[in-house]
This record gives structure tokens, sequence and C-alpha cells, in this order.
């Protein structure tokens, strides 16, 4: 009769044992009662179910980063260029999650693939360079919408990686050059302009009064004599220079 007892406690304690669970913190778990699912959500903590009747499934509740692998895709301008991207989502029903869907990682990960193809496919080669962050808020909103019904949230949609073929490089490298060129030759015609605007008003001064073009030549003398390794000759033409230069200067005095 002991003995008995002894294996009735031993099987109590063994069927206590397997009712125990332990939710972390960022787990919560979705319990099965006779194959039907219980609307109560067991949150993080010692959990006791009832053993053989009950079964439980843990969900992970934090933001998963979910990468999608490098595929070839058509732009609408018929480029083919290598796109790589990143999702980041979370479970937000994790009853949805177990019920609706076989297996949300995988299901999340097609359609986030094809979703990424469909969009880039559908943009020309420019506004996919240009407008990536409007291209990234598009697939977020397709995905958020595609997978609410599996109590999917989705933050966040990067395309991280867009590789041109060589060819293609090598044409943009040219057009950009060529760009390059065209605003340099612009800036150099813009300052010949004003080069030639300002020489014309320098040549309306001095025609008004010739002794600036004597006194013009004086500095330039002074500038070439400042280095001492110059033999300057003074023409004879430069002596009348002098003369009208001096006056000048005494006529300004008087």
């Amino acid at each position: 009769m002991d003995i008995f007892l002894i294996y009735l406690l031993i099987i109590i304690v063994i069927i206590i044992a397997n009712g125990i669970r332990i939710i972390n913190q960022y787990e919560r778990g979705v319990v099965f009662r006779l194959g039907r699912v219980r609307k109560e959500v067991m949150q993080p903590g010692l959990r006791i179910i009832i053993p053989i009747i009950d079964q439980m499934r843990k969900v992970a509740m934090r933001t998963i980063t979910l990468p999608i692998e490098t595929q070839k895709i058509i732009t609408k301008d018929n480029v083919s260029i290598d796109v790589a991207a990143v999702a980041y989502y979370q479970i937000v029903d994790p009853i949805k999650s177990i019920v609706e869907i076989e297996n949300v990682v995988s299901a999340t990960y097609q359609i986030a693939q094809t979703t990424v193809r469909n969009v880039v496919g559908q943009t020309t080669l420019d506004h996919v360079l240009s407008e990536t962050t409007a291209l990234n808020d598009k697939v977020k909103a397709i995905l958020d919408q595609a997978t609410e019904k599996w109590g999917i949230y989705v933050s966040n949609v990067e395309l991280k990686d867009i590789q041109l073929p060589d060819s293609m490089q090598r044409a943009m490298a040219k057009e950009a050059e060529a760009e390059r060129e065209k605003r340099a030759k612009i800036i150099a015609a813009e300052g010949e302009a004003l080069s030639a605007a300002k020489l014309g008003e320098a040549a309306d001064i001095i025609a008004s009064h010739p002794i600036a073009l004597q006194l013009r030549n004086l500095q330039v003398l002074s500038e070439i004599a400042v280095e001492k390794n110059s033999t300057i000759i003074f023409p004879s033409q430069f002596m009348d220079t002098v003369d009208s230069v001096k006056k000048f200067m005494t006529k300004e005095k008087i």
C-alpha cells in the first residue's frame, strides 16, 4: 500500500511538472485546449497548463531582422540591376501568427522579396537611385497591409544594396564627367563676360582721363623693378609720359 502511494505521488509530481511553463519577458504563450485556441494569451512569468489537455506554443514578440537576398530586377526602362534589401517586423498578435499562417517567417520573407521586385520593376533606374526613400516607404506600406492579417507589423524596409551593370556604370561616369565639363565651361564663359565688362569700364575711364594710362605704365614699371633683376630701357615716348605726369601733378597741387 505504501509503495502504491509513493508511485501515485511520483505520478502526480510528474504531471504537475509537465504542466509548468516559464515564459520569458519577450515572449507570449498561445494555449490550445483540446485543439481549440484559447483567447487569453499567457503573459511572461511562471504559468501552469493542464498536461495532455493543453498545448502551449511560445511566440517571440521582439523585432526581427529579415534580410532579403540580392535578386536581379529589370527596371521600367529595361535596365537589369541587382537589388538587396532588409525588412524589420515584429509580431503584434500571437494568435494570428500561429492560426492564420503555417510559417510566418517564411511567408513574410517570400512576400517581402516579391514586393521589392514588383515595386522596383515598375520604376525607372533614375528614380530608383534618386528616390530610394520613397521606394522604401512604398514597399513598407504594401508589406504592412499584406501581413496585417497574420498579426505582423512591418516597422521599416530599406533597399540596402543596388548594383548596376559595368556598362551602365561606365555610361553614368561619362555622363557625370560631361556634366562637370559643361559646368566648368559655363563658369569660364561667365568669368570672361565679367572680365570683358570690367575691361570696357576701364577703357571708358582711361579714354576720359588719358593721364590714367600713363600712370598705369609707371605702375607696371614699378612692379617690374621690384625684383631688381631686369634691365629696363625707356623709349623716348616714355620721357614725354614722365613730363605729362609731372605737369599733371603740378596742376593738381595748384
